[in-house]
């Protein structure tokens, strides 16, 4: 008996050992070996930080040339002193990866379609599937291209390689106990860092900013609708002022623009699924003042891109300091420099240019797709063959069809049912580029012709960058690597049989929109059309804003003596102009006589409403919910079965109500009468009150305030629920503070630069740290919501005294034997 229960006892343990020492999945949902996860000692429990920063012991660290002296200030923010190039780059990896490591490592993953090899491949495939896209995109592609550009130069060499081996130095230190969390809940280690990483995540930012396109869905609206209802629907540059730039005496120079070519529109309409609309918040802001509007004298320059918020935060505030270099801004953790910011003499901020840098090519093809027909001769493709090295399941290959154009991201192997196939794609950021290098000389510039010299090495994604100097310039350039388009070109399908059919030139550096010191006292971009009609080139995009940029230039024209605290006061501002231009004349169409109760009380709250998107506004929270159901209904037609069609523009659609009541899209498709503007109007008034009473029952709440409503949230990368975080905000899409439900502000920077040096005030939703356990992982989330900014320290040297300098690391050359 002693025996038996010695045995069992013996199985027990030994079998719990087994469960608690391996990772099991579970119907697709993965468990961390739960013993080591729970280890007071080594588990998760490690990752809890206290809530100061923890003094480090100097360090010494094979790689580095000479010491490097890091200081970190109160917000966590590393100031980099180092002696030459080659140890700035080392420190900037080996710190960014000490704060940032696991998000390096998924988002680049990510970009190289290998989140399969962490996270397995997914419920229903789902994870595999996105990694596919990627490959099938030409992410990779693109990467060992700006790879192949940037390695002809030294420079921009030293800084991807010096900061792979500050990588891979703190990679080299790490143990389970020190792991970060994620890697423990997900039960992996990271793989060594590689330079071609640092281009993936460059790409990354392309792909998130310029690979939207409306080839296939303008295709099918001019096959459905003719040439006069597509331009009556989808202008390309609707009646509404405040371009970019409006100097129509700059356009002097001598254009070179290919002949025009027959727009190649298929037979048959492109039966697709219906695409996700893209975020109408991804977009930005950003203005420079000239002395001659400021309280100081000197120029203040504002930025504020808007992106997909997420914990840890987009960002990574940074200081770099080494001869002829002191640059302070925000890095993207994993690629090296500053992407925006200021040096002791200057300061930049970026804006998408919302260009079309994409196009789509119908391809013929014939034996199995190893040849297309291109100038009327057979070529042949060529065929890579993608590997997935999925977790918990075989090894996935896929073959990725190649042409003159780019990659064919669908065939009868990936989402044939898409409609999508045999059609090519080529985009801007597939070819060699040298975005590092660019970023090296903006580091270092100190004046205006330094900003031009740096901007002429960047292509993409294209960028309003605006700018401001010490000297007292200030001047805004759309920068870009832009195709020299034809008429309607870039809006439709093309021809892909025919090499003259795609980009034959692009528009030279100098001939881009830019602007210098404008009577006005000021220069401004929030996404909007570029320039004015006497621009000779041919100008298309996905979409261009329309509100936003009218607000900024109201205030910016309005005001004198201005302060940077007047700056933060306009990045937060939630006026509506939207609503003010459009809710007087939605309430004009509705009937009182038909109100319900609710109806009636919802149209007084309405009537008086101030048009500011306050957290606390209920008048917001009515008009969003009317919004929201009126433009679905407006455009149902869009919405036809498997044929994808773009809906009009806000700005648009609003004009359309009020000058064409009677247009036929504006009846409602579901129902036998035949409806007007008027009759949308009610119909969409009625379903949006419903909702919000239906929201009410369900909150218990008797008064919607807009933050409560809007339901915003901030979540963890990877979608881990518990390390993401709700917060109550003000602003939405079309407004200055573009803050909608998951997108916004990703980075708030003012800049004053002043005769002793620039001065700095930012903010961004998160913190330095990208552990969950720490109090910089979100410190700087709620005066972010609550439109505060910190006073960011810009030291001189690494010496120098403040009280925001909490201690001082040195990292020392490892001596060998």
């Amino acid at each position: 008996m002693r025996a038996l229960k010695f045995i069992l006892s013996l199985a027990i343990t030994l079998g719990l050992i087994y469960f608690l020492d391996n990772r099991w999945v579970i119907n697709e949902n993965p468990i961390p070996p739960m013993g080591k996860f729970l280890d007071p000692f080594e588990g998760f429990w490690r990752n809890l930080e206290p809530d100061e920063l923890v003094i480090s012991d100097p360090m010494s660290v094979t790689g580095l040339q000479d010491k490097v002296s890091v200081v970190f200030d109160s917000l966590a923010i590393p100031h980099i002193f180092a002696n030459s190039d080659l140890d700035i780059y080392f420190a900037q990896g080996f710190i960014t990866a000490r704060h940032r490591l696991w998000q390096m490592e998924f988002q680049t993953h990510a970009a190289a379609g290998r989140v399969s090899e962490i996270a397995g491949q997914g419920k229903d495939g789902v994870i595999l599937q996105y990694d596919r896209g990627q490959r099938r995109l030409g992410m990779v592609f693109a990467a060992e291209h700006a790879l192949e550009a940037l390695s002809k130069n030294q420079d921009a060499l030293i800084m991807v390689e010096k900061y792979t081996e500050g990588v891979n130095a703190y990679i080299q230190s790490l143990t389970y106990k020190t792991l970060p969390f994620e890697y423990k809940l997900l039960h992996y280690k990271p793989e060594p860092w590689t330079t071609l990483k640092c281009a993936l995540l460059l790409k990354s930012m392309a792909q998130s900013l310029n690979i939207g396109d409306k080839d296939i869905e303008m295709t099918n609206a001019l096959k459905l609708f003719g040439w006069e209802t597509v331009n009556q629907l989808y202008p390309d540059r609707e009646s509404v002022g405040d371009p970019i730039v409006e100097n129509p005496s700059t356009w002097k120079f001598k254009v070179n623009i290919p002949d025009s070519i027959p727009m190649a529109v298929p037979e048959d309409l492109i039966k697709i699924k219906k695409l996700p609309p893209p975020d109408p918040t991804t977009g930005s802001n950003n203005w420079a003042v000239s002395g001659s509007k400021t309280a100081s004298g000197s120029p203040i320059l504002c930025g504020d891109p808007h992106l997909n918020l997420s914990l840890p935060s987009l960002w990574y505030a940074i200081q770099l300091h080494s001869p002829g270099m002191n640059t302070l801004g925000v890095s993207l953790p994993g690629a090296p420099g500053v992407i925006i910011g200021c040096t002791d003499s200057i300061a930049w901020s970026i804006t998408n240019a919302q260009r079309d840098v994409v196009d789509w090519f119908k391809v013929t093809f014939r034996d199995n797709k190893t040849k297309y027909l291109l100038d009327s001769q057979w070529v042949d493709t060529e065929r890579i063959v993608e590997v997935f090295y999925v977790r918990d399941k075989p090894v996935f290959h896929d073959t990725v069809t190649y042409t003159h154009w780019g990659p064919i991201p669908y065939d009868e192997q990936f989402r044939p049912d898409d409609g999508r196939k045999h059609y090519a794609f080529r985009w801007i950021s597939h070819d060699p580029s040298e975005e590092v290098h660019a970023l090296y000389k903006l580091n270092r510039a100190q004046n205006y012709n330094d900003f031009l010299e740096a901007l002429d090495l960047h292509a993409a994604p294209a960028q309003n960058f605006v700018f401001a100097s010490l000297s007292g310039d200030i001047a805004m350039h759309i920068q870009g690597k832009f195709p020299a388009r034809r008429s309607n070109e870039g809006k439709f399908v093309l021809d892909g049989s025919k090499s003259t059919n795609g980009w034959v030139s692009f528009i030279p550096n100098d001939q881009n929109v830019m602007d210098k010191n404008p009577a006005r006292g000021f220069v401004s971009s929030a996404n909007q059309y570029p320039v004015d009609n006497s621009y000779p080139y041919y100008v298309t995009a996905t979409s261009f804003e329309a509100y936003r940029n009218r607000r900024i230039n109201t205030i910016l024209t309005g005001l004198t003596q201005i302060q940077p605290d007047d700056m933060m006061k306009l990045q937060n501002d939630n006026y509506n102009l939207k609503a003010e231009e459009s809710l007087p004349f939605f309430l004009s169409q509705l009937d009182p006589s038909t109100f319900t109760p609710a109806e009636k009380a919802a149209s007084n709250i309405l009537a008086s409403w101030d048009y500011y998107n306050n957290k606390e506004s209920e008048g917001a929270s009515y008009y969003e919910a009317w919004w929201d159901n009126l433009m679905p209904l407006t455009w149902d037609e869009m919405d036809a079965e498997g044929i994808t069609l773009r809906r009009p523009t806000t700005f648009t659609t609003i004009q359309l109500l009020k000058e064409k009541p009677a247009l036929d899209f504006f009846d409602i498709v579901s129902t036998p009468e035949k409806e007007t503007a008027r009759e949308v109007i009610q119909k969409s008034f009625s379903l949006a009150i419903a909702d919000m009473e239906a929201w009410k029952a369900e909150h218990g709440n008797t008064v919607v305030a807009w933050g409560d409503y809007k339901d915003s949230f901030v979540g963890h990368l990877m979608r881990i629920e518990p390390l993401g975080i709700r917060i109550k905000a003000g602003g939405n899409h079309d407004i200055v503070n573009a803050h909608s439900r998951t997108h916004g502000p990703s980075w708030r920077m003012i800049v004053s630069l002043e005769k002793d040096g620039a001065k700095m005030w930012g903010v961004y939703p998160g913190g330095q740290s990208g552990n969950p356990g720490s109090k910089y992982y979100s410190n700087m989330l709620n005066p972010w919501v609550e439109g505060e900014y910190f006073p960011f320290l810009f030291m001189r040297t690494a010496e120098e005294v403040d009280d925001r300098i909490l201690y001082t690391l040195q990292l020392n050359r490892q001596k060998t034997l």
